[in-house]
Order: C-alpha cells, then sequence, then structure tokens
C-alpha cells in the first residue's frame, strides 16, 4: 500500500499534498498497489472532505484536540502510530517546511529510511529510481530504497508532479484511525507562522508570479517593476542576486535556495536563468520571459520569449495592463 498524507493551508488541502497525490497514483498504477489518503492534524475532517473525490481505495481521518494545531512532536507521533498500523510500503508528502521539520522525526522513531525533495520518478524493472538535486542543485542524483526496508518516507519538491494530473472517483472505503496521544507525547510547540515565512508572502500559492533580475540594473528600477506585478495581480519574486544585493527581501526568492512555485503563468524579468534559479520555477504552466540577451538560458524553458530592454518594455506594457 501507498499512504498519502495531507497539509493543511489556510483551510484547504496545501498545493504540496496535491501533487503528492497525483504522485501517489502514479507510483501505485506503477506498482500494482493500492493507494490510501490520510487526513490528519490541523483542519483534518475539511481535508478529507476536500479529498474525498479523489480516486483512492481509502480515505483515512486520524482527528484528536491535541493536533489541532501543528507541533512536531504530536505529528510525528500520530503518523508513526498509523504508519506501525497499516504499514504502507511507500509514505508520500510534498517538501513543505512542515515537512522538513516532522517527517526525519518519523524516520527516526521508526528507523526507516527518508528520501527527501525528489525532483522526478523512473523505474529500473518493477523498482522506483528517486532523483533529488545535490551540490546546490549543479546536480542530481539516483536513489533506490532498499529492498528489505517495509515503509520508505518521501518527499516530492514543488512540480515534481502537477496537480493537474489527479484522478478522480471518490474513495472505496472511509475509516477513522483511533488516534491515541496525551501531553506527555507533546514536548514542544511551534510558532503560528512556523508554516510560512513571517512576511506572510507564500509564493508556492501565488497563481501569477513576476519575478526580477539581474537585469534590473538598480534598486531605483524595483519600483517598475513591482507597478508591472500589480496591474498584473501577480505577487512579486526575483532571482538571489536581487535578494543578495539587498534590493528585495529574502522570502522574494525563487530557486534551490530560496521557494520552488508552480504558478499558472511566471512572468520573468531580466532573469538569465540559471540553474539554481530555474530549479524553483520550472513547474511553472506558462512561461513569459524578457531578455536583451537572445542567447539567455531562461528562453530555453519559456514558452514566450522577448528579446529587448526591459527598461522599455516593462512601462509600456504596465500602461497598456492599467487601461
Amino acid at each position: 500500500m501507498i499512504l498519502v498524507v495531507l497539509e493543511n493551508q489556510r483551510g484547504n488541502i496545501h498545493a504540496f499534498s496535491k501533487e503528492a497525490v497525483a504522485a501517489g497514483q502514479s507510483l501505485a498504477s506503477k506498482l500494482g498497489m493500492d493507494l490510501s489518503v490520510l487526513c490528519m492534524g490541523e483542519n483534518a475532517s475539511t481535508l478529507k472532505e476536500q479529498a474525498s473525490d479523489y480516486k483512492v481505495q481509502n480515505l483515512i481521518l486520524a482527528d484528536h484536540d491535541m493536533t489541532s494545531t501543528y507541533s512536531a512532536d504530536g505529528y510525528s507521533k500520530v503518523l508513526s502510530d498509523v504508519i506501525k498500523d497499516l504499514s504502507p510500503k511507500y509514505v508520500i508528502m510534498g517538501h513543505s517546511y512542515m515537512v522538513r521539520d516532522f517527517l526525519p522525526r518519523v524516520s527516526a522513531k521508526l528507523d526507516i529510511p527518508f528520501v527527501s525533495d525528489i525532483i522526478s520518478v523512473t523505474y529500473d524493472g518493477d523498482s522506483p529510481v528517486f532523483a533529488r538535486q545535490v551540490f546546490n542543485a549543479k546536480l542530481a542524483t539516483n536513489i533506490q530504497s532498499d529492498s528489505s526496508s517495509e515503509t520508505t518516507l518521501l518527499s516530492f519538491q514543488s512540480a515534481a508532479f502537477s496537480s493537474d494530473n489527479i484522478e478522480l472517483g471518490g474513495s472505496d472505503a472511509k475509516t477513522v484511525f483511533e488516534v491515541s496521544i496525551n501531553s506527555d507525547d507533546i514536548k514542544s510547540s511551534s510558532e503560528p507562522e512556523f508554516q510560512e515565512s513571517a512576511s506572510g508572502v507564500d509564493l508556492t500559492t501565488a497563481d501569477v508570479i513576476v519575478s526580477v533580475g539581474r537585469g534590473i540594473e538598480s534598486q531605483d528600477n524595483i519600483p517598475m517593476v513591482e507597478s508591472l506585478a500589480e496591474a498584473m495581480g501577480a505577487e512579486l519574486g526575483s532571482s538571489r542576486p536581487v535578494v543578495d544585493m539587498g534590493w528585495l527581501p529574502s522570502y522574494r526568492q525563487i530557486g534551490s535556495s530560496g521557494q520552488a512555485v508552480s504558478p499558472n503563468l511566471y512572468f520573468s524579468v531580466g532573469v538569465s536563468g540559471a540553474i539554481q534559479h530555474v530549479v524553483g520555477m520550472k513547474g511553472s504552466k506558462n512561461i513569459i520571459a524578457i531578455n536583451k540577451d537572445e542567447e539567455a538560458p531562461i528562453f530555453e524553458i519559456a514558452d514566450y520569449a522577448v528579446v529587448g530592454d526591459l527598461m522599455e518594455i516593462v512601462p509600456k506594457l504596465t500602461e497598456e495592463l492599467k487601461k
């Protein structure tokens, strides 16, 4: 059995969790396994309702008052108990901030392997091969779980799978897992803003992003791109050089050392397209890029490429959008 664990995001299924469901369905189909979805923690009952249309064999609810707010101790206790009871072959989650915090504890508690931040899956016969990035995303390495491991924990990087590919059809069964937890199990607590950046800007949920790169030339030109983003109803993102120079705060950074995003539209302005940036936005549904260098790497993945001076193009585009 494959088990996908859903995460709450402001009362809805986290975008990464939807991608994890698509990953679980893909693995289950390839490996001929049943797929179950676990709703636990904050807003567990609401997540169960939202997941009721997903094509899975079992939809499991593990709800308890003591896990209604996030704590690494509480979440790891509940998930560990579920794994011990159900013995899934793979447990899948999206590679979110919360997962990075508590899933390693589950690995340590149960002494089972954890393959994190997976970017793709291939197959060696009936054995899945998981690829993850190393050396600051300059290389990728392949990992296979030991055949002797009864359970392997997996977390997938944003856009490794697309939530558009989720199969609908409803669940064959709905069950309730009896949670056994008490105050002695929870020795830590997390600040309310733990799951997201303290700024409140979560680029992972943005539908449209305007991203600015070093081609903007000066901090004085940042307001020009902010005006474009406002006219488009978009969030503002950036490449690492812009953050390193102090022109925008770090929570705006997209890439291997920033946020990984997959909006419907990614509008790149003056971004060259270094691999460290591309790995954070390659899952975008549509990519538009403006750059005066026709050899810029960003054009290799752009759906629409504009070769020209952004200083001339952006103000005119903003003016037309505001009309």
